[in-house]
Formats: C-alpha cells, sequence, structure tokens
C-alpha cells in the first residue's frame, strides 16, 4: 500500500455507499419522469444511521495493485443477503433490500436449517 490512511478511507466510503444503496437508495420515477431529483426525496443512508466501519489492512507488497472501495459493490449486498437467510430462510435478491421486499421474502421462506 502506497498510503495506508487513503486505502482506509477508500473502503470505509466504499463499505458506507455499499450498505446504504443496498438498504435504501432507489432512484423513483412517475409515468413521465424521476421523481427522486434532490438529497429530500432520494432515499439514503444518513450520518445517524451509519454503521460503525472497522478496517482491518493487510500489506501485502508482493502482490498485484487493485482497486480498494469498489470490491464492496459485490461484497456487501452478497453477505447481508446471506446473514438474512441465514437468520430466516428468507433470500433476497434485488436491492434495495426495503421494508416490502423483506416481508415479502420472509413470507414464502422455507424453514431453514443452517
Amino acid at each position: 500500500m502506497v498510503n495506508p490512511d487513503g486505502v482506509a478511507n477508500q473502503v470505509e466510503g466504499g463499505v458506507l455507499q455499499t450498505v446504504s444503496r443496498t438498504l435504501m437508495e432507489s432512484v423513483t420515477w412517475d409515468r413521465d419522469k424521476v421523481t427522486s431529483v434532490d438529497w429530500a426525496s432520494y432515499p439514503i443512508m444518513r450520518h445517524t444511521q451509519a454503521p460503525k466501519v472497522e478496517i482491518a489492512l493487510i500489506d501485502r507488497p508482493g502482490t498485484i495493485a487493485w482497486g480498494a472501495g469498489e470490491p464492496m459493490a459485490c461484497a456487501i449486498p452478497a453477505a447481508i443477503a446471506n446473514a438474512v437467510f441465514d437468520a430466516t430462510g428468507a433470500r433476497l435478491r434485488s436491492v434495495p433490500f426495503i421494508p416490502e421486499k423483506v416481508k415479502a421474502a420472509l413470507a414464502g421462506a422455507q424453514p431453514h436449517r443452517g
């Protein structure tokens, strides 16, 4: 890592942005136009809702450099969906995991033995 502090910031930002996208972010529209046109109408995680992010960096100088925050976009939705499945047997397959989708998934969930 050339800049460990920068990597930590990138990872933290990627985690927070992806958790927000996974749990609530969604563009809304009506028949004619996008209706989520500002921060008041776009559902996004607020500072007071943000989880604490703990980061452990592993310096591996012999490996190829890759992006730091980008992998969160794949790992976090899968991790949250699998945690819900482990706890309830309900599969969540499309983000955002809004309450209506979670309730529908729970209603159709098969008993799970994990």
